[in-house]
């Protein structure tokens, strides 16, 4: 049976503790030098149909489904080794691995992230995350729903979310209400969406950046923590 705890934290990877928007533009220049220009546009239409079937980002899944439009091209397993070989450690944001260590102080800190099962758990590992938090990382379909699996594996009175998908903050906080704490670090495309900023409420605590919360003291992360607000409100 897992321990109890007052608080765990729970940090998303991609655009939180990662810079996945560098690495996204690497594997487009790398296409289209191996590729050319055309086919580096189709890999990324089927990334985006994937990634609208599947409700998560799929790189490798869109690679082989490539494959399959272009059987005879061998530049496609250049690419693959490009991907898997990745040095994701680079790309960390700048105080990711302090922030992590700062909340392993307070509590058990979980990664906590959706994707494919091999790309994203290589990703996880190679930057030095899954080291960062003694191994203690989840990687679901659709996290957001899988908060009783959560709670059954890191049981704890209050969590913190750090994530920069309001979408996936005001899931969770319909879900634990003041029993969370969210967290939004305004980094990367998805923090600057215009009709996400506008459809959803604002997080209880936003930071431009993820180092910014080496600036928070526990009491003050477990303080902010509100009930939760249905979907196009705004805090007054």
């Amino acid at each position: 049976m897992p321990s109890h705890h007052p608080v765990a934290f729970l940090v998303d990877v991609d655009n939180t503790l990662l810079d996945n928007d560098h690495i996204a533009a690497d594997l487009k220049r790398h296409l289209e030098h191996t590729v050319g220009p055309e086919r580096q546009a189709r890999y990324w239409a089927i990334f985006e149909e994937l990634r609208a079937e599947l409700g998560y980002a799929d790189y490798l899944g869109a690679l082989q489904r490539y494959r399959v439009e272009q059987p005879r091209d061998p530049r496609v397993l250049t690419v693959s080794s490009f991907m898997v070989n990745y040095p994701f450690a680079n790309r960390l944001y700048p105080n990711s691995l302090d922030v992590l260590e700062r909340f392993r102080a307070w509590g058990p800190t979980v990664i906590f992230s959706d994707g494919d099962a091999v790309f994203q758990p290589r990703k996880v590992e190679r930057s030095g995350l899954q080291e960062a938090v003694d191994r203690h990382v989840l990687i679901y379909i659709h996290k957001e729903q899988e908060l009783d699996d959560v709670a059954r594996r890191y049981p704890a009175d209050h969590y913190v979310l750090v994530d920069d998908k309001l979408r996936i903050l005001t899931a969770v906080k319909q879900a634990w209400r003041d029993r969370v704490t969210s967290v939004f670090p305004r980094q990367g495309h998805y923090a600057h969406d215009p009709k996400a900023l506008a459809t959803y409420p604002p997080a209880d605590v936003s930071v431009e950046r993820i180092g910014d919360l080496l600036t928070y003291e526990l009491p003050a992360l477990l303080a902010a923590a509100s009930p939760a607000m249905s979907p196009g409100r705004t805090r007054r």
